[in-house]
């Protein structure tokens, strides 16, 4: 009931524009957390920029999109971050278009996509997808959530733990194993036997929730499977490799208020009779913020590129991932370094992007899993079937 409240209240004082891909939403209606912050807070925010149109570039416009690409869907998401600078929410952007909108888009029957890609693109409904559980990471194949096939439909049983978005979830893309292989199954958080709770939540990205879900004999139809039976671990990979080279499209705008920040402090910070800035101990840290941040735009531009021309992204994803989950910590890093003292002041924006960032060098595979997935891909590591090397005479 509080969750469709606060829908109505928000998208009734919104009216959301269609934006071109030049004039990205500026997301001035974002109202700042009143702490201490709270599940409501967090979903109010979300139907704020849902309803100035966030999740609607690269979306056809039979469903509520704007129609228009990945390069669009980037400098939106950019300029959400450093309007909001919370890591939470652009993590909750991500894991609903991600986890749901973009799987029933490219994996759901007609049916489905007229039944839940509206409400989903307009934010009426909110999104994600459960993989991990408590045993089960980046090893998707160890999953032990499983579905039984019954007359009317499928039985899951199982537990998700850390999953984005729950408990205040409307639809999660659940996998489990049917018949010993991966498959995707659409549930509500209403179905019987299906649990939503805060066990597993986190104290990073806070402007998002992190739960569990329990499935204890849940019933759902026939028509909650997506996709083909058995094609879960391909459909996985495919939104993975989404959620990895745009997740960042959000944080190099906070990256952008970060530079922007301590280049002013540089300037106004007086030490040795000088401005800051003037040591090159803090200049040399400021030029590096910025080429890390460009770098990280370099990449995003180039998975963006490759989606709207069709191409498959999986080598520049795990890239894009791997340099700039690094690349957000270590400027974190240096941006409290540069504000000394200040930075480590309670509810300093500066100090919690820290935790934030390290929480950044995990969601969507940790930095170790990109460098195997590159090396793979490259034909050594776990690709790499061949016979032992000969030893040296």
């Amino acid at each position: 009931m509080l969750n469709n409240f606060l829908r109505t209240i928000t998208l009734s004082l919104i009216v959301a524009t269609n934006k071109t891909m030049n004039t990205p939403p500026e997301f001035s209606e974002l109202s700042p957390y009143v702490d201490p912050r709270d599940q409501a807070q967090i979903l109010s925010r979300f139907c704020t920029i849902a309803a100035q149109g966030a999740l609607r570039n690269a979306l056809p416009k039979d469903f509520g999109g704007f129609g228009d690409g990945f390069a669009a869907l980037c400098q939106t998401h950019r300029q959400l971050g450093k309007a909001g600078r919370d890591p939470g929410l652009l993590l909750m952007v991500n894991a609903h278009l991600w986890g749901t909108v973009f799987p029933v888009l490219l994996y759901g029957t007609d049916t489905q996509k007229q039944q839940f890609l509206p409400k989903l693109i307009s934010g009426d409904w909110l999104g994600g997808h459960a993989i991990t559980e408590p045993s089960c990471g980046s090893d998707v194949q160890a999953m032990t959530s499983h579905a039984e096939r019954t007359e009317q439909g499928f039985i899951l049983t199982g537990e998700k733990r850390y999953i984005t978005n729950v408990p205040l979830a409307d639809w999660l893309v659940v996998y489990a194993k049917l018949d010993g292989k991966i498959t995707a199954f659409l549930v509500s958080s209403q179905d019987q036997g299906c649990t939503f709770s805060n066990v597993g939540s986190l104290h990073a990205c806070r402007g998002s929730v992190t739960g569990s879900v329990i499935l204890a004999d849940c019933k759902i139809d026939t028509d909650r499977l997506l996709g083909k039976a058995g094609a879960g671990a391909q459909m996985i990979q495919k939104a993975l490799e989404y959620e990895r080279a745009f997740v960042f499209a959000g944080i190099a705008g906070i990256m952008q208020w970060q530079l922007d920040e301590v280049v002013r402090h540089s300037r106004d910070r007086r030490s040795g009779g000088v401005h800051l800035g003037k040591h090159q101990a803090i200049s040399h840290r400021i030029a590096d913020m910025k080429l890390r941040l460009d770098t990280i735009e370099l990449w995003l531009n180039e998975c963006a590129r490759l989606c709207d021309a069709g191409q498959r992204l999986t080598m520049a994803s795990a890239q894009t991932k791997l340099y700039a989950a690094e690349a957000f910590l270590q400027s974190s890093l240096d941006a409290v370094q540069i504000m000394g003292a200040a930075g480590l002041e309670p509810g300093n924006t500066m100090a919690e992007l820290v935790q934030d960032a390290l929480a950044g060098r995990l969601f969507s595979g940790s930095s170790e899993v990109q460098k195997n997935l590159i090396a793979a891909l490259l034909g050594t590591g776990d690709a790499y079937r061949g016979g032992a090397a000969a030893g040296l005479s």
